[in-house]
């Protein structure tokens, strides 16, 4: 990462940051949206100057108290306070995102059944899926290794029966691969992911370039199934602790119709889509 990195997310986090919200009064013709400089200086015990440089990327590499100060100052949250030491090396920085499985994920979406899933690492790569998922979303099996990335299924519109998913979508995952893009600072397929998605999106060229972190929950999918139809999913997401790895499962509310449409993809292709 760069100084240019810090920097710019020190200043959008600042301009995010309202007065009154880090204990200050209002002001009167404010001419930048939220907090002044010197007023980030002051609230975290640094000179004007060195605040500055630091957000022009001229700045000395600031200690870690220093960061936990600006951090304080600035509002931010546990997400964004591990981001920010990434951004200034004090946190270790790794190659790539890994993608060897623990054989307690396996185990797990083998006993899952019916209940669709995948894993995903940090650049969104499907590491791995249960049937009931390739019954229901795409025949990952199929594809070349380099297109199981759910991020660029989304941006081909390919063979992936995901119906777009709005600003949700984008503004999620532009939180997600700033942050592992700041975990994995030397990885080619990710920084090329980005750059793709933002030529593709300018939805999420707008988030990415607000580097909001930590946004919300995940986003419902809206499946257009060949045989069933429209499925509306609730979508639940479980760390694999020690890794970057998520397993996502599918599910939806139960007595719906989209749960009775869950229930008929497991009884073959002669079963009528549920109306």
């Amino acid at each position: 990462m760069s100084k240019r990195d810090l920097g710019d997310f020190l200043r959008t986090r600042r301009e995010a940051r309202t007065p009154a919200a880090a204990g200050l009064p209002p002001g009167q013709r404010r001419r930048t949206p939220g907090l002044r400089r010197e007023e980030v200086a002051v609230l975290a015990g640094v000179s004007a100057n060195y605040y500055e440089r630091l957000e022009q990327a001229r700045g000395p590499h600031p200690s870690p108290q220093v960061l936990d100060a600006l951090a304080a100052a600035l509002g931010m949250s546990a997400t964004e306070r591990e981001h920010l030491a990434r951004l200034a090396e004090h946190a270790p920085a790794r190659s790539d995102p890994p993608e060897e499985l623990p054989s307690a994920v396996r185990r797990l979406l083998d006993r899952l059944g019916t209940v669709p899933a995948y894993v995903l690492n940090a650049r969104h790569d499907v590491l791995a899926w249960n049937p009931a998922a390739a019954a229901l979303l795409v025949d990952f099996a199929a594809l070349p290794a380099p297109e199981r990335n759910i991020l660029r299924l989304a941006m081909s519109g390919g063979p992936l029966r995901c119906e777009p998913s709005g600003d949700g979508f984008t503004r999620q995952a532009a939180s997600e691969l700033r942050q592992a893009s700041a975990r994995y600072p030397a990885d080619r397929r990710l920084g090329e992911l980005v750059r793709d998605f933002a030529a593709h999106s300018p939805e999420f060229a707008a988030h990415w370039r607000d580097q909001e972190l930590g946004v919300g929950e995940a986003v419902p999918k809206r499946i257009r199934h060949p045989r069933l139809g429209l499925v509306e999913l609730e979508i639940l997401e479980l760390r694999v602790p020690g890794h970057d790895h998520r397993v996502v499962l599918l599910t939806a509310e139960p007595g719906s119709a989209s749960a009775a449409k869950l229930d008929a993809l497991q009884a073959g292709p002669r079963l009528r889509a549920v109306p």
